[in-house]
């Protein structure tokens, strides 16, 4: 993947000149290139002096499926007015850097030829004014190119940059469709393309049934082995394993063969299967696979896309679900789980195997993996459909140990308190319509979202340590006003 990095200038200052701003913008990217991700490379574009160089570049990098995004910097005073054109064409995330090759002032030396070499605190002003005038969405970062912070707002920005670009060729598929009856998991298909590239289609569970048929025994064994190398396994029977073994093989052939990134089922629409697909899910999961259950495609598809953006960095992302309280004064807990797909990349220590009845779906006692959760600051984001736009709900939380065992409970299980305290934060999700299903992430936090958000144009709403309910309520009320208004 690579990002377009697009130096402003003018053809005013003559030929000397310019070969200076190429020169200082080649040491620049050669430097942000050796702390930018491995698979994330800046590009260095000619100098753009002219309204035809703009023209020119902006359409490359338009045209380029491997470029994510542009990194705009104005070396020099460029005139705006030569952007506009450029500017109408390119579609991809911006980052404009006001940053200057030099660090500090040669006070000693420093004359009119420097000022009107090193000027970006003037270029940059005409080009953020015509960015503002033509409304074009973009992240601004200021600073010194080599600080510390500059460089993670760098990061950040590439990062998310991909995982638009990987969201805009994401397939999803929906084995049956939504929990009947179900409201909060829905959403608007069509528009989930138009506005974030999701292909989102309904496949009938005869398509997996097929394939599960056609599992042979050497496949099984080849997952059991994978299986018993990652997890703890005591059982004496194991065939409800292999029938999830049997489920994976035949998920993993099916997404290959459809080119699926993320997919949901439903326990109401699993005709032909003997358990509820468990342990295979959870596995998947763990690979990077987005899931959604109950027909959940929203969440599905979120999953994937921050699994892609948090990939390389330490942490946990993957679907969780709401479901339970400790409500002990002060010290209230959510214990969120699910009947039996939580993520193993959660598990503080390493899944044991195990084999329970399920009290819902009618089917066999189906495997899965059962472990206790992580502890850490992290994030909840929820995806809903408010009908005339998608909404982001990111919530900071903060995971913690289970403070008592629950050896009856056959599940994993997860815990977290939500920021600034249980009343106001949770309040402030079921104002703003947060779903019980959710993407945590502890790699990710609140400040990629918000690029996420930004780039795709997605109205957001942040529950953070410094949300109230009045506070929250007058923003809600505020983007139900912008939006009637169009």
């Amino acid at each position: 993947m690579t990002l377009y990095f697009l130096i402003g200038s003018q053809d005013l200052y003559g030929e000397e000149t310019l070969r200076q701003v190429e020169q200082d913008g080649r040491e620049m990217v050669d430097s942000l290139n050796k702390v930018l991700p491995d698979h994330i490379r800046l590009i260095q574009k000619p100098v753009i002096a002219t309204s035809d160089d703009c023209r020119q570049s902006c359409t490359e990098a338009q045209a380029d499926r491997d470029c994510i995004g542009v990194v705009v910097w104005m070396h020099t005073f460029s005139p705006a007015i030569m952007w506009i054109y450029g500017l109408q064409i390119l579609r991809k995330p911006i980052l404009h850097l006001h940053t200057q090759k030099n660090e500090k002032l040669p006070y000693d030396s420093i004359d009119m030829d420097f000022m009107n070499l090193n000027q970006s605190a003037h270029g940059d002003r005409e080009f953020g004014f015509m960015c503002t005038r033509m409304g074009i969405c973009r992240e601004v970062l200021s600073g010194y190119y080599q600080n510390p912070d500059v460089i993670e707002g760098i990061r950040r920005f590439a990062c998310a940059a991909e995982a638009v670009a990987f969201s805009a060729g994401l397939r999803v598929a929906m084995f049956g469709s939504n929990m009947r009856d179900v409201a909060v998991t829905d959403g608007d298909r069509v528009e989930s393309q138009i506005r974030y590239g999701w292909n989102v289609n309904y496949y009938g569970i005869g398509d997996l049934t097929d394939l599960i048929a056609q599992v042979g025994t050497e496949q099984i064994d080849s997952k059991m082995a994978e299986y018993a190398g990652r997890y703890d396994c005591s059982l004496t029977d194991l065939a409800p394993v292999r029938e999830q073994a049997a489920y994976e093989v035949a998920l993993e052939e099916f997404l290959r063969r459809e080119r699926i990134g993320a997919f949901t089922d439903t326990f109401q629409d699993l005709h032909g299967m003997r358990q509820l697909p468990g342990l295979a899910v959870q596995n998947l999961m763990a690979k990077g696979i987005g899931f959604g259950p109950e027909g959940d495609y929203k969440t599905g598809a979120l999953m994937a896309v921050l699994c892609r953006m948090a990939q390389g960095r330490p942490g946990a992302t993957a679907f969780l679900e709401d479901y339970t309280y400790d409500l002990t004064a002060g010290q209230e807990l959510e214990l969120a789980a699910h009947m039996l797909e939580v993520c193993p990349v959660f598990a503080a220590g390493k899944p044991r195997i195990e084999v329970h009845p399920l009290g819902i779906g009618g089917k066999e006692p189906p495997a899965r993996l059962v472990f206790d959760g992580i502890a850490g600051d992290g994030i909840a984001v929820s995806m809903v459909d408010m009908g005339d736009r998608f909404r982001l709900i990111c919530a900071k939380i903060r995971l913690v140990t289970p403070p008592q065992p629950m050896p009856a409970l056959p599940v994993a299980r997860v815990m977290w308190q939500i920021l600034p305290d249980f009343g106001t934060g949770t309040a402030a999700w079921i104002y703003a319509g947060g779903a019980h299903h959710a993407v945590v992430s502890t790699a990710l936090d609140t400040e990629d979202i918000r690029l996420f958000a930004k780039m795709t144009g997605t109205e957001l709403v942040t529950i953070d340590e410094h949300t109230t309910k009045a506070g929250i309520e007058q923003q809600l009320a505020l983007l139900d006003l912008l939006a009637r208004r169009g």
